[in-house]
């Protein structure tokens, strides 16, 4: 049995064990708090990654029930993750372990260092994420008929960080992808570039060959058609700025070309200083776009895994057939209060993105 939501097709909760499932890396992260890491001597460690902080945030924040594939080599900076990512309530039954060779030189786990910038001086990471279990993961490793079919779920979540990984990563995401459409399963995808990522594997053009390889398999895309273009253009080119008819003239493009699409969920940042951005959202879904509520001078303590939260919101709204108007403005407030915070994962409450949602101010409460 299935509800629609926004024009999906979703899975009763109750015929599945996972609301979520998200294939992903997890990293470790350094944080030099507010020096430099150059001249850093302590630093403050985090779990994190693209796909995983979406599989974190719906399960902390929103209540849902999240698994991720991923992979890790075992020792002890591997069993650190493992404390952390139990620590979020994401499930790790599908976590899967690489013998580790005492130095490293067949895998080892990725860490990045992350300053969060002030004022005028931007955020600026640095990624040591060479050799990393799940960029080694291949088709066929995992039994994505058991997971999707025997187990249930109801929403497949990857993206472009995972499929930057390796050479054969796209061919894993497109693996779990016509699985997950097999079983009835919602299949979203974070076209998140990362020019760190893709610096010797064809840069943006080599990303977008990607998206446009596995769009065909997509319901839900976070992006917007740069991310899909055949050749660059204009639009492959920076943040996307758009008014609400120029999103609509996007959309349709992109529908265009590719008809599964059924829901289009892109932010619009601008940033003033470090500190200092203006956040909202356009969503497009059954013909319609959508413009979400607007933070302009956001303060922001920690911009890392905004997107990340925007995702988690915008996806529980769908899960939970709230309809994409609600859907969205709960994407940008939890992605807004996730910036308000250290880390790459939230650390809000339900009911402090409602209270947001609905116009609530910074005020005190008791």
């Amino acid at each position: 049995m299935s509800d629609t939501s926004a024009g999906l097709t979703i899975r009763i909760a109750s015929e599945c064990r996972w609301d979520l499932l998200s294939l992903g890396e997890v990293m470790l992260r350094f944080d030099p708090g507010e020096e430099r890491i150059a001249g850093a001597r302590n630093f403050r460690v985090w779990e994190g990654g693209g796909e995983y902080n979406v599989a974190r945030g719906l399960r902390r924040c929103f209540g849902q029930r999240t698994s991720i594939v991923t992979a890790l080599a075992d020792n002890p900076v591997g069993r650190l993750l493992e404390d952390l990512m139990l620590q979020g309530g994401v499930d790790l039954s599908h976590l899967r372990w690489m013998e580790y060779d005492g130095v490293g030189r067949e895998a080892r786990n990725g860490i990045y260092f992350l300053e969060r910038g002030f004022g005028l001086r931007g955020a600026m990471g640095m990624m040591d994420r060479g050799h990393t279990p799940i960029s080694q993961m291949k088709v066929g490793q995992v039994d994505w008929d058991a997971i999707f079919g025997g187990e249930g779920v109801r929403w497949f979540h990857t993206g472009g960080v995972m499929c930057a990984l390796s050479a054969e990563a796209p061919a894993v995401a497109r693996e779990a992808m016509v699985a997950a459409k097999g079983h009835g399963v919602v299949v979203s995808y974070d076209c998140n570039y990362r020019p760190s990522l893709w610096k010797n594997a064809g840069e943006r053009q080599g990303a977008s060959d990607v998206n446009r390889m596995l769009a065909p398999f997509v319901d839900v895309m976070f992006g917007h058609e740069g991310d899909l273009a055949a050749v660059l253009g204009e639009s492959s080119q920076g943040a996307p700025w758009h008014s609400y008819e120029s999103y609509g003239e996007m959309a349709a493009r992109v529908r265009g070309e590719f008809r599964n699409i059924k829901v289009i969920a892109t932010t619009t940042r601008r940033p003033k200083t470090a500190n200092r951005n203006d956040w909202a959202a356009f969503g497009y879904a059954e013909g319609r776009v959508y413009e979400s509520i607007r933070f302009d001078d956001l303060e922001v303590f920690d911009r890392v895994g905004g997107g990340d939260s925007f995702a988690a919101g915008l996806i529980y709204g769908l899960l939970d057939a709230k309809g994409m108007q609600w859907a969205l403005d709960c994407g940008v407030a939890h992605g807004a209060l996730a910036m308000t915070t250290p880390g790459d994962s939230s650390m809000a409450t339900l009911s402090e993105v409602e209270r947001l949602m609905a116009g609530g101010a910074a005020g005190v409460q008791r």
